[in-house]
């Protein structure tokens, strides 16, 4: 038997005019998190912190009216008619809402020229798994109902929340996800061995949040931890993640065995980067790249017969 090939892998490389803009985040990133106000209210100040994103000016914010796909709606200027996108948010379950998150997704939708609809799920520990997986499914049935193709994009939790969406759910043509969370038994070796270069997360404050979505469900159940049950019907998948993360290992190792299932899947590692850097459009050469990354990856896979 062929051993399989390796995995493609796209290493990206730090610019230079981004080697000062990343240390100017990171000392911006501290000072925000380390305010008395966001750490007495961590939801709040995740929101305001999504909020950074700067929305895209010609692209119309609205919320959602169907109840089945509760949240809201970023339509760019001349859409393509006959697709549309459902973006699923991070925060590690426990944080997020869709408004915080209308910048980021109006950046998407502009450039995939895709009507981006962002999904409001329930957070936990008030509701634990798999309410959230079900209502993901649900939307994108839906959605699957009114376009004829459907596209999945996620970041971080919400990044595995789509990979376990594709589990339940077969309509959809293509999927992104950024620095997707894809292990809650946190067996990956960069949990401890990138935690020195880590910014944005930290290993005990997941643990916390994953007890609390986990509820009764184990965290070996493939719904909990997709990199443990990659599904069949994984449509053409695009990992995004930053060199600098403890989830590097998630989505890495995700890209790998997906791979070696057979599935079309494109690997790209971001030096320098942190979590989920695409949110920092105005600030980081990255960022912006790499979300024309993503709606190029989107268009070719969407559009394919």
């Amino acid at each position: 038997m062929n051993e399989p090939s390796p995995l493609p892998m796209q290493v990206i490389p730090l610019s230079p005019c981004d080697q000062e803009a990343v240390a100017e985040l990171h000392g911006a990133f501290r000072r925000f998190w380390s305010e008395p106000s966001t750490q007495a209210a961590p939801r709040v100040g995740y929101d305001a912190f999504l909020a950074l994103t700067p929305p895209v000016a010609s692209v119309a914010v609205h919320p959602s009216t169907d109840p089945t796909v509760p949240g809201w709606i970023c339509v760019p200027e001349r859409p393509i008619d006959d697709q549309a996108l459902l973006y699923l948010h991070g925060g590690a379950y426990v944080m997020g809402t869709a408004p915080a998150y209308r910048g980021l997704a109006s950046q998407i939708a502009a450039r995939a020229r895709r009507t981006t609809y962002i999904l409001e799920y329930p957070l936990a520990p008030e509701t634990a798994l798999p309410v959230a997986i079900e209502i993901a499914a649900a939307a994108l049935e839906r959605l699957a109902t009114r376009y004829r193709k459907v596209g999945v994009v996620g970041d971080s939790a919400g990044g595995g929340l789509t990979l376990a969406t594709l589990g339940q759910s077969k309509v959809a043509s293509a999927a992104v996800v950024f620095s997707p969370w894809t292990d809650l038994t946190f067996s990956g070796s960069s949990i401890r061995g990138r935690a020195a270069r880590e910014i944005l997360l930290a290993e005990e404050s997941l643990r916390v949040a994953a007890r609390g979505y986990l509820g009764s469900t184990s965290a070996h159940d493939p719904r909990a931890s997709p990199l443990l049950g990659i599904p069949s019907n994984l449509p053409p998948l695009l990992i995004q993640v930053g060199s600098e993360e403890i989830l590097y290992d998630d989505a890495l190792r995700y890209a790998q065995r997906a791979h070696a299932d057979g599935h079309k899947v494109t690997f790209q590692e971001w030096t320098g980067m942190h979590h989920v850097f695409q949110q920092n459009v105005v600030e980081l050469h990255a960022a912006r790249s790499a979300l024309d990354d993503a709606a190029a990856f989107l268009d070719r896979n969407m559009h394919a017969p």
